[in-house]
Formats: C-alpha cells, sequence, structure tokens
C-alpha cells in the first residue's frame, strides 16, 4: 500500500463555510503528484523519460463535507493497469472521516510522439506489483440518472 498523503487546506478555497468544489481537484491532483512519485513515474521520471501520466477520465463522489480548518488526508490505490492506461482511486479524508472519493483513469503520453505510447517494460512490472488485490466497493461506478 502507498503512503498516505496529508496537506493542509488554508487560505483560497474556502466559499460560504466549505470547501468550494474546484478544491476538491486541486487536492487530489497535489496527491496525485505525490502517488506518481511513490511509483516512481512522476517529475523525475518525465525529466528521465519525457513522459508523463495524463488523466483521461476521472469521477468525483462528495460524500461529507469539509469546514475549516482541515488536514486533509489523502490515500491513493492502484487499482488496475496495462501498458498505456493506470486505473486509480484516492479517497479523502478529514479527522479519519471519508469526505470525498476521486477515482480516474491515466494515460502514459509521449509529448514528443504527441500520442499515448505503452510504459517501458520495468514501469509497467512496478505498476503490476502495486496494484491492489481488493478495490473498494464504490469503484467502476458509471455517472447516470439510470438505475443499473
Amino acid at each position: 500500500m502507498l503512503k498516505p498523503f496529508a496537506e493542509a487546506c488554508e487560505g483560497i478555497g474556502w466559499m460560504h463555510g466549505h470547501l468550494n468544489e474546484g478544491y476538491y481537484y486541486v487536492a487530489f491532483a497535489d496527491a496525485g503528484w505525490d502517488f506518481l512519485q511513490q511509483l516512481d513515474v512522476g517529475v523525475a521520471y518525465f525529466e528521465r523519460t519525457g513522459c508523463s501520466w495524463y488523466t483521461a477520465e476521472s469521477h468525483l463522489r462528495f460524500l461529507k463535507e469539509v469546514r475549516p480548518p482541515a488536514v486533509l488526508e489523502m490515500q491513493g490505490v492502484l487499482l488496475d493497469c496495462d501498458a498505456k492506461r493506470m486505473h486509480y482511486c484516492f479517497v479523502m479524508r478529514v479527522e479519519g472521516i471519508e469526505r470525498a472519493t476521486l477515482e480516474g483513469v491515466a494515460i502514459h503520453f509521449d509529448p514528443k510522439a504527441g500520442r499515448v505510447t505503452a510504459a517501458p517494460d520495468d514501469v509497467q512490472d512496478r505498476l503490476r506489483q502495486a496494484k491492489t488485490p481488493e478495490p473498494p466497493p464504490w469503484t467502476g461506478r458509471a455517472v447516470s440518472l439510470v438505475k443499473r
């Protein structure tokens, strides 16, 4: 399991006594940089290879509001991966209580080639080793008004 990431949420982002919607994404993005770093596919990886991981899709669930002051505790989990994609999720907690979740898919992108490319074999192996054996039950949902 990857180490949790925590950040104090201060200053901008607060509206009407709670965290504004867009700042949940900012917090998850900050945790995402730490997540990539722990998987050794962060900034140093980009500097070595010129490639990076770009978010292709994400789904944010708001579970309970966040009020100031707050320290956001984020836990990232790698759910699945293949040569070109990574399926991941995060849980945001404040004082141990789940406040929001984010699930997403990132693609391995080579800006020089201008397209999605396969990650090197050693990266694919490392990601496969980091996958969780038990995905959280809330992952894999679609956004819809239709009951399934």
